[in-house]
């Protein structure tokens, strides 16, 4: 498993010399927690929507889509998603609350939207649930507001949360705040977040690497689940 240091990471380029050591505090080793499930935020077709394009080119036909940051997420995500699944970690997906009748629709950002499509808020296919994983509904940006999640983590005994999907500054760092709040561990899976601002994506990964997650790079988070599912070496006293 490659190593990595705790600031090599996406927002590098952003982020100067005298920031990093004002955060030089927030410096610590990272892991990911003992009971874990996956918390998929948001990976509907929405997102998706008009192919791996730059997103400023999908605006009006598709104005809820993340284009090509989406499309470059899809292959490390479906990685984590086939090492969680032959350890038998616990999948959890949220996704937006589209059967709640109500006069006025309450939304998760003051975002405006349009051109939604009947399957827009459904799973993408790459990702499709598979019988036992959880599908969460949610209103509200954060995955907790306004849901029984954490009811479900409590009767899964979870303890502890690895975090993929959408957006970035918006879904996912909503329920990551969150979730640090009822006290889990998160570890974010930085390639597999996403967000239609490159700039958003980092800032936002930055804030909460320091103050409420562990994000780690694919490779690095693929490692750290593989060394459970090895046995440890029995020694025994001569």
């Amino acid at each position: 498993m490659k190593t990595y240091g705790f600031e090599d990471h996406c927002w590098k380029d952003i982020v100067s010399q005298e920031l990093l050591d004002i955060y030089k505090a927030y410096e610590r080793a990272t892991y990911i927690g003992k009971r874990p499930a996956l918390l998929a935020i948001d990976l509907y077709n929405a997102s998706y929507k008009g192919g791996r394009k730059p997103v400023i080119e999908l605006q009006g036909e598709y104005p809820s889509s993340c284009g090509i940051h989406a499309w470059d997420a899809i292959e490390p995500t479906e990685r984590l998603f086939a090492k969680v699944r032959e350890l038998g970690i616990p999948i959890i997906y949220t996704t937006r609350d589209t059967h709640t009748v109500a006069p006025k629709r309450i939304g998760s950002t003051n975002r405006r939207l349009k051109n939604i499509t009947d399957d827009a808020y459904d799973i993408f296919e790459a990702f499709a649930p598979e019988p036992g994983d959880l599908v969460i509904y949610k209103s509200r940006a954060s995955a907790f507001f306004g849901t029984p999640l954490s009811a479900y983590l409590n009767i899964m005994d979870v303890d502890s949360l690895i975090v993929c999907g959408e957006s970035t500054s918006g879904c996912v760092r909503a329920s990551v705040v969150e979730a640090y709040s009822h006290g889990y561990h998160v570890t974010m899976v930085e390639e597999c977040c996403y967000d239609r601002s490159p700039l958003s994506h980092k800032v936002n990964l930055f804030d909460l690497h320091h103050k409420y997650a562990d994000v780690m790079h694919i490779d690095e988070a693929l490692g750290h689940l593989e060394a459970r599912a090895v046995p440890a070496t029995s020694v025994t006293s001569s």
